[in-house]
């Protein structure tokens, strides 16, 4: 008996305990599944927007937290954002009871699920390439309710939006990169959308590899016409200013390239017994230079259009093949004035061997190229008396020759100075002029880029 009695009592307990499971699932599907009803009315369609008064836009308030900024693509002209954004409308149909709200709140916060039974606004990133919500393991997006009526949504994406980027000023071009946001179905008669106070604000923290963000960031509301969707619609627009640093093209693009420059102006100091070591100064000058621009045209997509890169590399390489050019026209120069004074030797004595037969009145002098003439006294004896007191009395005597001036032209290849008696010799003389015209002309060049190009970019 005693045995029966334990064996009911076992019995009863584990119903009671199966009941007790069965009624807390039950409680807790009741609460979960009811809990939409309790805010909202039976008559709620969450396909409808809220009501409004007669022609007035439901007003939608959007409000963006930017975390970061990564991935500044110019190949593909997009870059990257992390950010917080945030919704705000009013919705009247909601029926909130105090007994949802805790103790001196004037909100509730609900779960992500809970915002697929209310109306929703359809707003998107009008120039994205993608756009997501961030995930780990569920939605980072939440709802939040209060008391005014007032649904505030905040999610966490990720967005790929796609920059018209211009490199006319490369490297300091500055970007202006806009993000677009539009509602997809609802015209400007049906929503409108609006900034809210604090629009659109920077992670203090954030910075950038090669790129200062310009602040403050500029704002806009507009109205904008679709003609693929046939109205107008309501447009939110933020632009990120985002101003190349300098500072690495300075290190690796232009310090490098003004050196190689002025290393070219060595070879004005080396003399043409230097060929070698000349020719191979400069043509190193020119490789490096041809590789130094290879390597940075491809950090940038391939353009039509001529940047101020391409300007500054090609002045480099112009001043470079200027100073080659300058060893080829001197060493021209060279050979034409070796060619004259070897030549002087072999033509003298033939002046003088035909002058001593009668054959020439003159004698040659060659001095840099010019010939001095210098009249022959004469040779033949008076035959007759008469024939001596004719000469000697003031007869007929040959016209004294006119001696010409020496030549100073430009084109000479030497001559000598009139004030010192130096003889000047072209190729040494444009040696020396090239020491101070080349890097005249460099301090003008880089005198008239940096101002030009500072301006455009201001």
């Amino acid at each position: 008996m005693a045995t029966v009695t334990r064996n009911a009592k076992i019995i009863f307990g584990g119903t009671v305990l199966l009941l007790l499971g069965f009624l807390k699932e039950m409680m807790a599907a009741k609460n979960y599944t009811l809990k939409p009803r309790v805010v909202l009315p039976d008559d709620y369609v969450k396909e409808v927007r809220p009501p409004s008064k007669k022609g007035t836009p439901v007003v939608v308030e959007f409000s963006i937290f930017v975390v970061d900024i990564n991935s500044i693509n110019v190949e593909d002209m997009d870059f990257r954002v992390d950010m917080f954004v945030h919704q705000k409308w009013v919705e009247s149909r909601l029926d909130l009871h105090d007994d949802i709200f805790e103790d001196g709140d004037d909100h509730v916060i609900l779960p992500p699920e809970f915002f697929d039974n209310l109306w929703q606004p359809d707003p998107y990133f009008l120039n994205s390439k993608i756009s997501e919500i961030a995930t780990l393991t569920h939605k980072f997006s939440s709802v939040t309710l209060y008391k005014n009526s007032t649904v505030r949504y905040a999610c966490m994406m990720h967005a790929i939006i796609a920059c018209q980027m211009e490199f006319q000023l490369y490297p300091m071009d500055i970007q202006i990169c806009p993000i677009y946001i539009e509602s997809f179905s609802y015209h400007n008669q049906k929503i409108r959308l609006k900034w809210a106070d604090n629009g659109v604000t920077i992670n203090p923290e954030l910075k950038l590899l090669q790129y200062n963000l310009g602040q403050p960031l500029q704002l806009e509301e507009t109205d904008g016409y679709m003609p693929e969707k046939y109205g107008n619609f309501s447009r939110l627009a933020v632009y990120f200013r985002f101003e190349r640093q300098i500072g690495h093209h300075l290190i690796q693009t232009f310090a490098p390239s003004t050196l190689v420059v002025m290393l070219s102006w060595f070879s004005f100091w080396l003399g043409l017994d230097a060929i070698p070591g000349r020719v191979t100064l400069l043509v190193t000058c020119m490789l490096t230079l041809v590789t130094m621009f290879t390597g940075m045209r491809a950090d940038i997509p391939p353009v039509a259009y001529v940047k101020a890169l391409d300007l500054w590399m090609a002045g480099c390489m112009m001043f470079v093949f200027s100073a080659l050019a300058e060893f080829v026209v001197v060493k021209v120069l060279d050979v034409q004035y070796q060619y004259q004074v070897n030549k002087v030797p072999k033509v003298l004595p033939m002046r003088i061997s035909a002058m001593e037969k009668g054959q020439c009145a003159t004698v040659a002098n060659w001095e840099g190229g010019t010939v001095n003439v210098r009249p022959r006294k004469p040779t033949q004896t008076p035959t007759t008396p008469g024939q001596a007191s004719l000469q000697g009395n003031g007869g007929p005597q040959p016209p004294p020759a006119k001696q010409p001036t020496r030549r100073q032209s430009i084109l000479s290849v030497a001559w000598t100075d009139t004030d010192t008696g130096i003889e000047k010799i072209m190729w040494r003389e444009i040696d020396k002029m090239s020491r101070v015209i080349f890097p005249g002309l460099f301090l003008v060049f880089v005198i008239l880029y940096w101002p030009i190009l500072i301006f455009k970019t201001s």
